[in-house]
């Protein structure tokens, strides 16, 4: 039988009557309900259950505060917004001004159809593209040539990304090396132009299959965001070697 309240944890003391009439209640009880009882100290009400036990309502009360703590996980920043891709006009692109400095890209596509849109667009953008085949020729080419740009697709080589040997290579490289390549990364898991998801796959730019068809505005919007960001920073590190 309960003997304090769970509210304000104050004695209860009943006298015989009442525990009489309080044991008749209980048993009269049907499966799942309780009985309501008020303290004499708080007046705030209690329910016992069969066995003369009350809910502790502080807990109870608690309980969806914690349930709810529990799924306040840090949550990632939204996607962005690609409306402006919409509303697009050749007008606003300027071929070419921003990769004066940034000539050779390497393409990594086992599409002809979009490897060649993608060649295309980085052509236009001022680069000197170059495709390739098979994984051993890209490794090849990224070791020999300094490539200021390489674009991988993620059915380049067979498997799950995290398996590819031209992605692993990317990750691994040094950083004195990694730092000056612009590498984007496509896919039909992607969101293009999603920063955080860039980053989780060592990446300089996500891009989605869905939005191949405005790759090159997003270059336009892509590279100079990066130049403004990260160039002075390349420009030191290249003065000091």
């Amino acid at each position: 039988m309960i003997s304090n309240c769970p509210h304000c944890q104050g004695a209860l003391k009943f006298n015989a009557a009442q525990l009489t009439k309080i044991g008749q209640a209980l048993k009269s009880l049907k499966p799942g309900q309780r009985l309501p009882l008020k303290c004499p100290h708080c007046t705030k009400p209690m329910n016992l259950d069969a066995n003369g036990n009350a809910e502790d309502s502080a807990k109870t009360a608690a309980a969806p505060k914690a349930a709810e703590a529990a799924t306040d996980v840090v949550k990632p920043p939204p996607p962005p917004n690609l409306d402006w891709l919409k509303n697009k006009k050749d007008d606003d692109m300027e071929l070419g001004s921003h990769a004066r400095d940034v000539p050779m890209a390497l393409v990594l596509h086992s599409d002809d159809n979009m490897r060649h849109l993608i060649t295309s667009s980085m052509e236009a953008l001022g680069y000197q593209a170059l495709s390739v085949s098979s994984a051993e020729e890209a490794l090849h080419e990224a070791s020999a040539i300094s490539y200021a740009c390489i674009v991988y697709h993620t059915s380049f080589e067979p498997g799950a990304l995290k398996d590819s040997t031209f992605h692993n290579y990317m990750r691994a490289m040094p950083m004195s090396r990694r730092r000056m390549i612009y590498y984007i990364l496509m896919g039909p898991d992607f969101i293009s132009l999603y920063d955080i998801q860039a980053l989780a796959n060592s990446a300089n730019l996500v891009v989605a299959d869905k939005d191949m068809k405005d790759f090159q505005p997003i270059l336009h919007k892509a590279i100079p965001y990066y130049e403004q960001l990260f160039g002075p920073l390349l420009e030191e590190l290249s003065s000091y070697g």
